[in-house]
């Protein structure tokens, strides 16, 4: 499906729109706009849409299903294809066929099951620790008070190496609770660095709320239907059944 003249220009238009109010963000806390990478959430986007964005310069990309990313990895492999959303154990195999960076792993059978295929691959692939800073059932992720001893058990495995943290936001009005959960998000990842050493990236806020994970130390944001419009279904839609 090619995509309209009127749909590129309003992909484009948003996007802009979205660069600038990153750099608004970053100015009113004195940080470098160039510190914040943006990753668009191309979840249920068709390739084309994608596509529209690549070529103004938004090269960054992030999945939530393995199976979706295939198709649009082949469709658009100079990009750097990020997993964040919740993998299973038997998927595995799959998402290291496209992933530069696994954004959720969350669990220790999570961590055996990349060093196994990982190590059968010869190779090892960058990840983000996943936490759940809001302390909400629906979400995945580890809890805050885990968090280093997953970590510790991520930097035992040599096929894994530990880049950041992540973390998804609640969906809430309430600016404070969301600004509590992202503060926590970054004291883990101080002491998390105090043990394992330097960690780039801190990936927190969504379309609704990534200009406040800027104020709070994001370095990198993850935009989805800001920038390509509102999804047929609520996120609850999309998650895979089962832990």
């Amino acid at each position: 499906m090619v995509t309209s003249p009127e749909d590129s220009a309003i992909i484009l238009d948003h996007l802009a729109s979205v660069r600038r109010r990153i750099a608004e963000a970053c100015a009113r806390v004195g940080r470098d706009p160039a510190e914040i990478r943006l990753l668009l959430a191309t979840k249920t986007v068709t390739p084309e849409r994608i596509r529209v964005a690549v070529e103004a310069g938004a090269t960054l990309l992030g999945e939530n299903r393995v199976q979706e990313a295939l198709g649009k990895y082949e469709a658009i492999p100079e990009a750097e294809w990020h997993f964040i959303g919740h993998l299973q154990t038997n998927k595995v195999r799959q998402v290291l066929q496209f992933a530069k960076v696994i954004q959720s792993v969350d669990r220790p059978s999570l961590v055996e099951a990349l060093d196994a295929r990982l190590q059968s691959e010869g190779r090892a692939i960058d990840v983000l620790l996943q936490v759940n800073t809001s302390y909400e059932e629906s979400k995945y992720g580890v809890a805050p008070e885990q968090a280093l001893d997953l970590a510790r058990l991520v930097k035992s495995h040599d096929t894994l190496r530990v880049r950041g943290l992540m973390t998804i936001g609640p969906l809430s009005d309430d600016l404070e609770r969301v600004r509590r959960a992202y503060r926590l998000l970054r004291e883990i990842h101080g002491q998390v660095e105090g043990e394992l050493g330097p960690l780039p990236i801190l990936s927190m806020g969504m379309s609704g709320d990534f200009e406040l994970a800027i104020e709070e130390g994001a370095t990198l944001v993850r935009v989805g239907t800001t920038v390509f419009g509102a999804r047929a279904h609520p996120d609850s839609h999309y998650w895979p059944d089962g832990k």
